[in-house]
């Protein structure tokens, strides 16, 4: 299957779609999930059209890491979870759902169970005092 450039987080990194960021720079860009695991689950994207991690340059690969790694310290900091998983998908078997690279940064809370993956989606009005939080600690 060929890069779709029309995949939501392709629209996303061209303002056709909106998102609540969190954090960019020149190679990646850092939103809140519309359909989170759990409260503060953060979204890591490249921008270089690659599907998955097995496409994408070695480059984009060390850029996607060092922001998913700035991005779960700030998340840290800022929500203060119980643990943090850092996960990423590569193709439909392994549970993609959007094929453009990403990473999540999902918080753990002590006996929270996760929601979905990728089922219940809320505004970006709820999600926007979160993401202000993690702003705040980066």
């Amino acid at each position: 299957m060929a890069y779709d450039p029309n995949n939501v987080f392709a629209k996303i990194l061209r303002s056709e779609m909106p998102c609540v960021k969190v954090f960019e720079d020149n190679k990646t860009l850092a939103f809140m999930d519309v359909m989170p695991q759990s409260e503060g689950h953060v979204l890591v994207i490249s921008n270089e059209p690659a599907q998955n991690i097995l496409e994408l340059s070695a480059q984009g690969a060390a850029a996607m890491i060092t922001t998913a790694r700035k991005v779960a310290l700030a998340v840290q900091a800022a929500l203060e979870p119980d643990g943090i998983v850092l996960t990423q998908f590569n193709g439909a078997a392994a549970g993609q759902t959007v094929f453009h690279v990403h990473f999540h940064i999902i918080p753990r809370y002590t006996g929270d169970r996760l929601a979905p993956h990728a089922r219940n989606m809320v505004s970006g009005k709820l999600l926007e005092p979160i993401a202000a939080k993690i702003r705040s600690a980066l």
